[in-house]
């Protein structure tokens, strides 16, 4: 591991982003953070530490930063946390650091994206800006038009009333919903309000990307897919007023740091 260790000065100027000598001036500046943490003058870097100055990621010359489509099974956490047993990090197993962009039910299946790439995952994860997220859910009894028009113009869960979506009857017992908000664990809490018990529950949209691959694998996002994708989260807002409830932002920050990674390790610690 030794071998593959970077003076962080040098791992800046080598992304173009400035020389050597301006790295270490905005090092000494605490504009520049390593998997979160503000590192000091003469830290090193492994190749896929998330390293980033002013808020924003960075990375060497030519690299091409990792989008992945991954069909999630049921009973993977989609956690970052390596403590946490079948999470979705171990699962996929990739050699590169990667985190998931959003959440998906331990008990859901379906369509997450995995990525290195931190400004895509602010923009998606903003929660104003009305991506398309697609589900096909069942449940426990038929399914009357009543709930039909009931979930589709708004449900009161967690002290506020779902927006306004698309809803569609499928089967006698399975619909589809298109959704523009991430609330927790969302269409299981509409559906238990209206007195249905969610059995299976299936993302296979999200934005302009479909599900096409089976239960457990992963795909690239292809270029024009992610060309695509850019296009339509461009207008997104990357503003601390338009993203997700405050209280779930540094949850999302600090998952993925090792806290008993020896560089940043300083006397009275523990």
């Amino acid at each position: 591991m030794e071998e593959n260790l970077k003076r962080l000065n040098k791992f800046i100027g080598e992304t173009g982003f400035c020389s050597r000598r301006e790295a270490d001036k905005i090092i000494e500046e605490g504009r520049v953070t390593i998997n979160g943490i503000v590192p000091e003058l003469g830290t090193k870097v492994l190749p896929d530490d998330e390293v980033r100055i002013d808020g924003k990621l960075i990375r060497e010359k030519n690299e091409k930063p990792v989008y992945l489509a991954f069909n999630k099974p049921v009973g993977i956490e989609c956690t970052t946390n390596l403590e946490v047993r079948n999470n979705i990090v171990d699962y996929i197993n990739y050699p590169k650091r990667i985190f998931p962009i959003g959440r998906l039910d331990k008990a859901s299946e379906g369509l997450i994206f995995m990525t290195n790439d931190g400004d895509i995952v602010n923009k998606i994860l903003r929660a104003r800006n009305n991506h398309e997220k697609e589900y096909t859910v069942t449940v426990n009894k038929l399914i009357t038009d009543r709930f039909i028009e009931k979930m589709g113009n708004g449900v009161p869960i967690l002290d506020t009333v779902t927006r306004k979506c698309k809803v569609e009857k499928i089967s006698s017992t399975t619909f589809k919903i298109v959704l523009t908000q991430g609330l927790n664990r969302q269409i299981r809490r509409m559906c238990e309000y209206l007195g249905y018990e969610v059995t299976a529950l299936k993302r296979i949209r999200i934005i302009n990307i479909s599900l096409d691959i089976p239960v457990g694998r992963f795909r690239d996002l292809t270029d024009a897919e992610i060309k695509e994708l850019n296009a339509l989260i461009e207008p997104s807002s990357k503003t601390e007023e338009a993203s997700l409830p405050k209280q779930e932002i540094p949850k999302r920050r600090t998952e993925f740091i090792k806290r008993d990674d020896p560089r940043f390790k300083k006397k009275g610690d523990y």
